[in-house]
């Protein structure tokens, strides 16, 4: 697994050598573009507004400060810019780790000690106690990012963060009518209560990207592929009957449940049986 970034994290007086491997990759399926009628491929070329070709050696960055008038960065030009304390991750503060709404939260990171593996361990073990997680800002690339550290146990987890100005505002702030009632409530919660499991995140699967790729491999076939069956939905407009219903219906799920398994622990702890041998 390669590295993602190498920097210190500095509390106080004290510096520990890390770096960051990126913790989530993304499984998606990439479609090429094609021609509908020859099934070439379709590509895009670079090219200037004077409309010349330009290769990748000779883009650069720039800037607009008025209308068709830029200043050029380089890579070195953006690093020269960057202040040490730009280059390390300095915990600016620690705040308890629930007060950080799940919002604001970006990339994730792991983050390994490449030196001070004691200084990482007091650090890490410290969190995990207080229940704090710690708030720093670095520079990645040519931005300023926001960050938080939080403690796992024996390691660390680093989320890139968003800045406040960078969430927008909900646009939904409860329509007319919508307080719940103590009927419709005490239902929805006997559902939750009733729906309630420890989260198991191996348990769920992209069921959509295992469709599209056995369609993808009947097409190659020449074959067709399974369409999935549609669920027919129940539209209920009373919203104590749909509660009732959907509670009623999670109580004989959850005793067909239970009786499979106690069918299943009853037939495992049967004694067997043998066969006589005749004389």
């Amino acid at each position: 697994m390669a590295y993602s970034y190498k920097c210190n994290i500095s509390f106080g007086l004290v510096y520990i050598p890390v770096r960051l491997v990126a913790a989530a990759k993304s499984n998606d399926i990439g479609f090429n573009m094609l021609d509908g009628k020859t099934h070439s491929r379709i590509k895009y070329q670079k090219v200037n507004e004077n409309g010349e070709a330009v290769s990748g050696d000779d883009i650069v960055k720039g800037y607009e400060y008025e209308d068709g008038k830029y200043v050029v960065f380089t890579d070195d030009d953006i690093e020269k810019i960057k202040t040490p304390s730009d280059k390390n991750i300095e915990i600016q503060c620690f705040v308890p780790e629930n007060d950080i709404d799940p919002v604001y939260y970006n990339k994730p990171y792991y983050v390994v000690p490449s030196g001070a593996e004691k200084a990482f361990g007091v650090l890490t073990e410290a969190m995990r106690q207080t229940g704090k997680a710690a708030i720093a800002k670095t520079v990645l690339g040519s931005k300023e990012t926001l960050i938080a550290i939080r403690s796992t146990g024996s390691s660390a987890m680093l989320n890139t963060l968003y800045f406040y100005d960078e969430i927008q505002a909900n646009p939904y702030r409860g329509a007319g009518g919508g307080e719940a009632g103590e009927k419709e409530l005490a239902l929805a919660k006997a559902i939750i209560d009733g729906m309630e499991e420890k989260f198991s995140p191996e348990k769920y699967r992209d069921e959509y990207r295992d469709r599209l790729l056995n369609a993808i491999k009947a097409k190659a076939e020449g074959k067709e592929f399974a369409v999935p069956s549609q669920k027919s939905g129940q539209n209920i407009s009373d919203l104590m009957e749909a509660l009732q219903r959907s509670l009623d219906e999670k109580v004989l799920k959850k005793q067909a449940v239970s009786k499979a398994k106690s069918e299943l622990k009853a037939k495992k702890t049967a004694p067997k049986t043998r066969a006589k041998k005749s004389s």
